[in-house]
């Protein structure tokens, strides 16, 4: 029998919707945006959901768990993609793509390393604790969770992942923010051409400032191309075979492909242009609102291995670095 305080399963999609809701709401208040720019919302959105279950109001497992893992990341990713400029992206030049590829390569060839050098202090499943994070270093929290369900990693251990994501992944990018400050005499010294750059920048002010009140006929419009796009993803993940023994591509795996692929297809489309009206703040919604079942499903003391993991993490993200560095 579960103890948990809440377990019926409306009141626990609200419990957590409120979580989130309570959290970005605080990051909103003045006195509170400096806290929130070192410890962002997503990670409350993990780790209060997770001390909840810990100290018994919520329970570990729940059909609200798994329908919110089944439904709400394709549905999310269906508008991450949908709301993407491809051809902007491949009009920043053959010098910036050679530098988000190399960047790439980092992750990809830093992460086995890391392993490799503190497998043996590691758990067992931890390659698929890196595969997450890797994810999350590549493309942000929707790629970490997308990579999460793929590869099945435990959701206990998302929990040191995320300790590593904030320390280290952040702490990078504090660098960088602090390194920006001399970028233009960096720019000068090396030559770099930034005009494209500047005029991806100055379309995104532009996007921006077009944004549109969202009508019911835009919410109810997006809603239901997304949902539809969603059960379509899965109908035909549902019908093709696992890969692999131990299992490469699962279910899960499919519906991401899937979803991802009819995403960015119709990016090309003018179904694009629903990024007017807030396609992509609802595909972050429906992910962070995600996020709290992943974190509800963890355990606090699975946090206590984040020291070596961390190390792990430093190894990996010097070797990004380095490799940034040579070319």
């Amino acid at each position: 029998m579960d103890t948990a305080l809440i377990t019926e399963p409306t009141t626990l999609f609200a419990f957590l919707a409120a979580i989130l809701g309570g959290v970005f709401w605080l990051s909103t208040i003045e006195r509170f945006k400096k806290f929130f720019e070192l410890m962002p919302p997503v990670i409350w959105a993990y780790f209060l959901p997770m001390f909840a279950t810990t100290f018994g109001v919520t329970p570990e497992s729940s059909v609200v768990y798994d329908w919110m893992s089944r439904y709400l990341l394709p549905f999310s990713l269906f508008l991450l993609m949908i709301t993407v400029d491809l051809p902007a992206i491949l009009k920043l030049g053959r010098i910036a793509l050679i530098m988000m590829v190399t960047g790439t390569v980092g992750i990809v060839i830093g992460g086995p390393i890391a392993l490799m050098v503190f497998g043996s202090m590691l758990p067992e499943e931890a390659w698929k604790g890196f595969a997450a994070l890797s994810g999350s270093w590549i493309g942000g929290t929707a790629n970490m969770v997308a990579m999460k369900e793929s590869v099945g990693t435990p959701d206990a251990m998302l929990g040191p992942i995320i300790v590593v994501d904030t320390v280290v992944g952040y702490g990078w990018m504090g660098i960088l923010i602090f390194l920006s400050a001399v970028q233009k005499k960096f720019d000068k010294w090396v030559k770099a051409d930034t005009t494209v750059i500047e005029e991806t920048n100055q379309r995104l002010i532009e996007m921006d400032s077009t944004r549109q009140p969202s009508s019911i006929a835009d919410l109810a419009g997006i809603i239901g191309v997304t949902f539809a796009a969603t059960v379509i993803a899965l109908n035909i993940a549902g019908s093709l075979p696992k890969l692999g023994d131990p299992t490469i591509i699962s279910t899960t795996t499919w519906t991401v492909l899937i979803v991802v692929t009819i995403g960015l297809l119709l990016s090309f489309t003018p179904m694009r242009k629903m990024e007017k009206v807030g396609a992509s703040r609802i595909g972050f919604l429906a992910l962070y609102l995600l996020l709290t079942s992943i974190g509800a499903k963890a355990n606090l003391l699975a946090v206590l291995e984040a020291p070596v993991f961390l190390a792990a993490g430093a190894l990996w993200i010097a070797i990004h670095v380095g490799l940034l560095l040579i070319v």
